[in-house]
């Protein structure tokens, strides 16, 4: 059998490539009045979009406000000033902080629903504008999504937003955009990707159709990305690896992720370590507690990352290999290996390990069911970096 049924909703329009952000023109040209949220480092990028589209009669306003995993009251802060300016269109352009902030933005500016109406999965009542995402990183798969997630600084959690109404009308990814990330975000959000990947592929509800996109985005990235963090100017790596990150979020509506991006949510919340680092720091020590639910898939995923079977050796063996490669990978792109290196005290992983199971959309999706004990134990292995 190949699968349960499953619904594909992606954006109805992907462009990819290099110098694909040029068709922001063509995509906008119907409309009157354009809101542009974009990362600060990037903003330059877009004067010539912005100077073209005011030339042809169209209204601009680009807000670089971005907080990275942005808090709830960051999103309030910025829908202010998208009400004054009144869009017809919303375009983000960034990561995965500033691509999250335009979705909800976009659903929420009109006052119809506020955020706390819209947390949870399938509670967005409409969009009415249109909705342009631009992808500057090759990690979180955000252009391509129906998801949102914000940080919860009250619980210390993070939180997110699923809805069909949250998927962009048009996806842009140009791997061009990418070679100005620095090192160290170049690694995370390359690991988050994999992570992506790997959590769809061995996912409780995973499907045929995205086995075959995962399993091809983790091949692109883990042969990719090394070469992406130590040569930023490596265009092939670099497309490789923005190609992959977006298989990665093509993965997230229908099957979605589970334990490492549950147990990472905590980590984010409460102690504001970058998503892709948390993932990255988790990923071996859930795969090792889930490896006796899906061995034949993290074999397959071993050898989707190049790890050779040698005569006689089981799938455990050559998943067990896999993992050891994947941690390997993280190691060179300069990713700690334990949470300790990341200033997280001991003492957390009990409210930790609590956290992590109120994330009960991710956490049903596990291969392995995680209890209260068995979260605390890969939090713990995790604390002290021994597999």
């Amino acid at each position: 059998m190949l699968g349960a049924n499953i619904t594909l909703n992606w954006p109805s329009t992907i462009e990819f490539g290099e110098g694909k952000l040029e068709r922001l023109i063509e995509h906008l040209k119907d409309n009157k009045r354009v809101f542009f949220l974009v990362d600060q480092h990037i903003v330059g990028k877009i004067d010539p979009i912005t100077s073209k589209l005011k030339s042809m009669g169209i209204s601009t306003q680009v807000s670089t406000e971005i907080v990275p995993e942005p808090p709830l009251e960051a999103l309030e802060q910025l829908l202010e000033p998208v009400r004054s300016f009144a869009p017809d269109a919303i375009v983000g352009v960034g990561g995965g902080s500033t691509l999250d902030l335009a979705k909800l933005v976009a659903v929420l500016f009109d006052g119809s629903q506020n955020v706390m109406d819209i947390i949870g999965v399938g509670l967005v009542k409409d969009r009415k504008v249109k909705l342009i995402t631009v992808s500057t990183t090759s990690g979180t798969g955000s252009e391509v999504t129906p998801i949102a997630v914000l940080t919860d600084v009250q619980q210390k959690l993070k939180k997110g937003v699923v809805s069909q109404f949250l998927i962009p009308d048009v996806a842009i990814v140009d791997p061009l955009l990418t070679l100005s990330v620095p090192k160290s975000i170049t690694a995370a959000t390359g690991m988050d990707a994999i992570v992506h990947c790997i959590e769809a592929y061995t996912n409780r509800f995973a499907h045929h159709i995205i086995d075959n996109i995962a399993l091809e985005g983790i091949r692109l990235l883990s042969k990719n990305l090394e070469s992406a963090v130590k040569t930023g100017d490596d265009k092939q790596a670099r497309s490789a690896c923005a190609l992959g990150s977006m298989y990665g979020g093509m993965c997230l509506g229908p099957v979605n992720t589970a334990a490492v991006h549950a147990m990472a949510y905590p980590l984010g919340g409460e102690f504001k370590i970058s998503h892709g680092v948390s993932n990255s720091v988790l990923l071996p020590f859930v795969m090792i507690y889930n490896l006796p639910s899906c061995t034949a898939k993290y074999a397959n995923i071993a050898k989707a990352i190049g790890v050779e079977r040698k005569a006689g050796e089981t799938d455990e063996t050559v998943a067990m290999n896999g993992i050891l490669r994947l941690r390997e990978i993280a190691l060179n792109c300069e990713i700690p290996s334990n949470i300790k290196m990341l200033d997280v005290p001991e003492d957390a992983i009990d409210s930790m390990a609590h956290s992590a199971l109120k994330v009960t959309r991710l956490m049903a999706n596990n291969p392995r069911e995680i209890d209260f004990d068995s979260a605390k134990e890969i939090y713990t292995k995790a604390y002290k970096g021994i597999l």
